[in-house]
């Protein structure tokens, strides 16, 4: 996490809990907000008054939108204040070394990089507070008059840094009352423990053969580069998930219903699909507050075609401040169109199981333009994977898939609702359930406690 996890796991979070369910109701959120913003500040103290000051400035904003209800010019003009500074935010810590190192690549110049380090969790931050002065805007929810509550919303750890993306209509009567219930924390600390799991045994395993993959990509077989590629595709999809879980889960655990952000992805049988059940938070966002007021697909095809680019432009460069990015929500919008405007009617006839074969591997070309920033590499890389010319296999594929064929397999598994319907057809066996759990946290906790490989590949979004 931000700072270590067995720090968090062992003395930040069962001190934050035993405080919190000892203070009285009306002290709960002061204690979430103190704790974390020394959550926060304890990765970067100095990056702590930003998230104050944008909090701050939103806050004002939601309240001088309200002042002038009825008079939308006004109202208008402290919107675009909001949106400016949190686009600005975005723009200044996040891609300006990107915008100055391409200016002097191309004009040969020596303009100096701000060299400033990325606040974690700020595209997730921003996103959340311009939401809320949107939606104030558009009579969505009420005016937050007490910036505590606020604050807190702003802040909330659990989520602050990797999401879920939380909107304020989603938590504004949980911020004001909320109760928890023996069940609902069980099932918080089931839920995070299961995002630990996937996170530690399974990403963390996984994405050591991907790091190898990458390394040595000019000696690549076919397969072995097939083989990196599916490694990274279940590394980031167990690395976020998992986060997600244990956000959600901890969110159970003081009595705040997240949202989901991830169903069953790779299940999908078309790249709309897909975008339907990856980080779907994140899509909802820019469907509520960038494609719905272009006009979403309700001005003709040109229009619709116009609004799907200007989203997965937005979509690519909110992920990073690289050029592959960019490159990969292009590649995103084209297959959109492609599948929404021209072959909508091919792909009617083709059977499902084709389709989510087809998916599955635009998917992962798709994370190869996502996880490889050098270009060269890039089309390295590429041509490993479909060129038989540098060999089917090789010592190093046929070494891998024995040595993390257990992984990958129950990461498929995973990956799937097979494990959920088992489970839930599973009745009567709570005892048994509970055994299955505790031996996993165990083993989880054992792994943190031996290995240094503990990346969170969305901390840099």
């Amino acid at each position: 996490m931000v700072f270590s996890s067995i720090p968090f796991l062992f003395y930040f979070l069962p001190l934050f809990l035993m405080i919190y369910f000892i203070v009285p109701k009306k002290c709960k959120n002061a204690v979430l907000l103190i704790f974390s913003l020394i959550f926060y500040g304890w990765g970067e103290p100095v990056y702590i008054s930003l998230l104050i000051i944008s909090s701050v400035i939103d806050f004002i904003n939601g309240l001088m939108i309200e002042k002038f209800k009825g008079k939308r010019s006004k109202q208008r003009i402290f919107l675009v204040v909001s949106v400016v500074m949190n686009v600005s935010l975005l723009a200044i810590f996040k891609y300006a070394d990107l915008f100055i190192g391409t200016f002097n690549n191309i004009t040969g110049s020596e303009v100096a990089l701000t060299n400033l380090a990325l606040p974690i969790g700020i595209s997730f931050f921003t996103f959340q507070t311009m939401s809320y002065s949107i939606d104030v805007y558009l009579g969505n929810i009420n005016t937050e008059h007490n910036f505590l509550n606020y604050m807190t919303y702003v802040s909330m750890f659990p989520q602050l840094i990797a999401g879920p993306i939380v909107r304020y209509a989603q938590v504004s009567i949980e911020l004001k009352s909320r109760k928890v219930t023996r069940d609902k924390f069980v099932s918080g600390f089931i839920r995070f423990g299961m995002g630990l799991f996937k996170k530690v045994l399974i990403a963390n395993q996984i994405g050591m053969l991907w790091d190898d993959s990458l390394a040595r990509v000019s000696d690549l077989s076919m397969l072995g580069a097939w083989l990196g590629i599916v490694a990274f595709a279940l590394q980031i999809y167990f690395d976020f998930s998992g986060y997600s879980d244990m956000a959600i889960g901890m969110g159970l655990m003081i009595g705040f219903k997240y949202p989901e952000n991830f169903n069953y992805p790779y299940i999908a049988s078309s790249i709309t699909d897909f975008w339907r059940r990856w980080h779907m938070t994140l899509s909802e966002w820019f469907k509520l507050y960038v494609y719905i007021p272009l006009g979403g697909n309700r001005c003709g095809k040109a229009r619709a075609i116009f609004n799907l680019m200007v989203v997965w432009t937005l979509t690519g460069f909110w992920h990073g401040a690289s050029w592959n990015f960019m490159l990969w929500g292009f590649y995103f919008a084209v297959l959109l169109v492609l599948e929404k405007y021209v072959l909508a009617n091919v792909i009617k006839k083709i059977p499902k199981i084709f389709m989510h074969f087809i998916t599955i591997i635009l998917i992962l070309i798709s994370w190869v333009l996502f996880a490889v920033e050098d270009f060269d590499k890039m089309i390295t890389y590429f041509k490993h994977m479909f060129n038989p010319a540098y060999g089917l296999t090789d010592n190093f594929f046929k070494y891998n898939i024995r040595n993390y064929m257990t992984v990958i397999i129950i990461g498929m598994i995973l990956s799937t609702p097979m494990y959920r319907l088992f489970r839930d057809k599973v009745k009567g066996l709570r005892i048994v359930k509970g055994l299955v759990f505790i031996t996993l946290f165990i083993v989880t906790i054992s792994f943190m406690v031996r290995n240094t490989y503990n990346p969170f590949l969305y901390f840099r979004f």
